[in-house]
């Protein structure tokens, strides 16, 4: 591995930033408080560039490596203070477009990428249920076979995006006799009749990205808009999860650099007792431990990228990286609580934010549990 970023990818990291901070930070407090989804603010990251870095230009994309990506999508985390929208833009791209790119035929990606890219669709990944939601492949969502394409039956739950979606990666059973074997993928447009969203559901945290339920009811899918082929969902499930695990906090790795530097520069400049709290170990080690945890989440997401760019199989150290950064984000968001004291517990200086945020890392995508599980398995446990 080499940790020299190249001047143009130190450039690509600068100019997110800026962007980040100028463009994407509007009226943040009031649409955290009333759960506000600003379709203006996605519609500037694609312009931007974002959601394509990582897509070859014939679809739309700018076709930049997975480092230079990783490393972009970092600046937007620091720039941005809305975690809700960086994780929706993350999510986008590794759970939904990723899979698109890989299993699709030379058609979908045609039809789909160019719009995701430019912002004029938006996407939800479907494989949680009411019923199985850790327990994935227990799935009781169906995809009957008809002529021309499929009838699907079922519910999503706890849907990232959802209720805004253009297209749900959905994953459904077309054999349940063959339990996991029998799951397949589909592209499912919000327009196909029976298919249904709910309204944004009320949450901890990250309330500017609507999360919601998704219903399908007799909901017909051209055969078209079968992804891969009949039966290869566990197989797209994985790489869609081996990609989203390894990246969906990437930005969210820029969030905790972000706060570490207003925890350092509040820690120098609050006065107790005649000197600043700096000076009382209690306070220093927090910071220490802060920048600890940063440090080593950096690791792990720039190994993870290298590991990607060479084409390595990384399920082991996806699971990990989701793990640590999820709980070092959450950790270090009750550090930074602590060190602002009462004006951390406050709304108004948006710290008490990033801690409602950040919980949601220990839970979505995998549990912390699940990636421990996961870990273990590997190990040959």
């Amino acid at each position: 591995m080499d940790f020299d970023w190249t001047d143009e990818q130190e450039q690509g990291y600068a100019s997110s930033i800026l962007f980040a901070q100028e463009q994407l930070n509007d009226d943040l407090a009031l649409r955290d408080a009333n759960g506000t989804f600003n379709p203006d603010l996605w519609s500037r990251c694609s312009e931007f560039g974002v959601l394509g870095w990582c897509i070859p230009k014939h679809y739309g994309g700018a076709g930049l490596d997975v480092l230079s990506t990783i490393r972009m999508l970092e600046g937007i985390g620091y720039g941005c203070r809305d975690n809700a929208l960086t994780l929706g833009l993350n999510g986008q791209i590794w759970s939904v477009q990723e899979p698109l790119l890989r299993f699709g035929s030379e058609e979908l990606k045609q039809r789909y990428l160019p719009q995701l890219c430019s912002g004029k669709l938006l996407a939800a990944h479907g494989m949680t249920e009411p019923e199985s939601g850790s327990d994935a492949f227990s799935l009781r969502t169906r995809a009957e076979k008809v002529s021309g394409g499929y009838l699907l039956n079922g519910q999503k739950s706890y849907i990232g995006l959802a209720p805004v979606a253009g297209i749900t990666l959905v994953f459904a059973n077309t054999n349940p006799d063959a339990r996991q074997w029998g799951v397949s993928a589909f592209i499912v447009e919000s327009g196909f009749e029976g298919y249904t969203a709910s309204q944004p559901k009320q949450k901890m945290g990250l309330r500017t990205s609507p999360l919601g339920d998704i219903r399908l009811e007799n909901c017909f899918v051209p055969e078209e808009n079968l992804l891969g082929t009949q039966g290869s969902g566990v197989s797209i499930f994985n790489h869609s999860m081996d990609w989203e695990r390894s990246f969906i906090f990437t930005s969210h790795v820029g969030s905790m650099a972000r706060q570490l530097d207003q925890c350092v520069k509040y820690a120098r400049q609050r006065e107790q007792f005649g000197k600043p709290i700096s000076e009382f170990q209690s306070v220093s080690n927090r910071l220490a431990n802060m920048k600890l945890r940063l440090e080593t989440a950096r690791l792990l997401l720039y190994k993870l990228a290298w590991m990607k760019q060479r084409g390595d199989h990384a399920a082991l150290e996806a699971a990990m990286a989701k793990l640590h950064l999820g709980e070092a984000f959450a950790a270090n968001s009750v550090d930074a609580m602590r060190i602002h004291g009462a004006r951390g517990y406050l709304s108004e200086y948006e710290v008490e934010r990033d801690l409602r945020d950040a919980f949601g890392g220990v839970i979505y995508s995998g549990t912390s549990d699940i990636q421990r599980n996961i870990i273990a398995r590997l190990l040959g446990l």
